[in-house]
Order: C-alpha cells, then structure tokens, then sequence
C-alpha cells in the first residue's frame, strides 16, 4: 500500500486520508506519460454539480495551488484542496476494466446517496 507525505511542511500522515489502489495509479501514471509538459501531479477534488449536489473531479496540475495539501503515493504526487480533503476522508480511488466500460472508480464511506447515473453523489 502507498504511504502519503504531506508537504511542504513535511509532516508525515499515519493514515492517508485516502486510497489510491495500485490499478489507479498505474492507470495515473500511464495517462500522465502522454501530455505535454508532463505534469507535476494530479488533482483530485470535489466540486458542486450533478443532479445529487456533488462530483469527483480529477485533472493534472503543473503545481500545487495555496490551500492544497500533497499527498505521495509511491511517486505520484495528489493534491487535494482543504474542502475537498473532508468529502474525500475515507474514500479510495479505483481503476476498473469491465466489458461494459472502464474508468476510474470512487468508494466513499460518507457518501449518503448516489444519482441514478452514478456520477453524483451527495453526503
């Protein structure tokens, strides 16, 4: 399992505030290695929309912004945003194969209810 370092303070998380699986970084990774500049990490974050009030959200980043907080998992940098990190507490981030699709899959504890296409959830 990846540990998680906050930065740029340097303290040291026991419990990561969530899970990146071994697929979903290697899926990060390989994503990654096609842009151009190569990022320097990923955002992943929470924002308001959907019919259930909430979405994930995930897009590169070439820094980290002013209230972000930056987790290392093996040597993918994550940031994530102060209000997203207590939506996001608990949570972890999958990558799936099916027949039907692949993407990237969230599984939070404090999620209450999900949108019937399961794109939004609310807490």
């Amino acid at each position: 399992m990846a540990t998680a370092t906050v930065t740029p303070n340097q303290e040291t998380i026991k419990k990561p505030p969530l899970t990146l699986t071994p697929q979903a970084i290697t899926k990060v990774r390989e994503i990654m290695a096609t842009q151009d500049p190569l990022p320097a990490g990923l955002r992943i974050g929470v924002v308001g929309g959907g019919c259930s009030g909430f979405q994930y959200s995930m897009a590169f980043e070439n820094q980290s912004g002013m209230m972000d907080k930056v987790f290392h998992f093996d040597d993918l940098k994550v940031f994530i945003d102060a209000t997203s990190l207590m939506y996001l507490n608990g949570c972890t981030v999958d990558y799936v194969e099916t027949l039907e699709a692949a993407g990237f899959k969230f599984e939070n504890p404090q999620v209450k209810s999900t949108c019937g296409c399961g794109s939004s959830f609310n807490v």
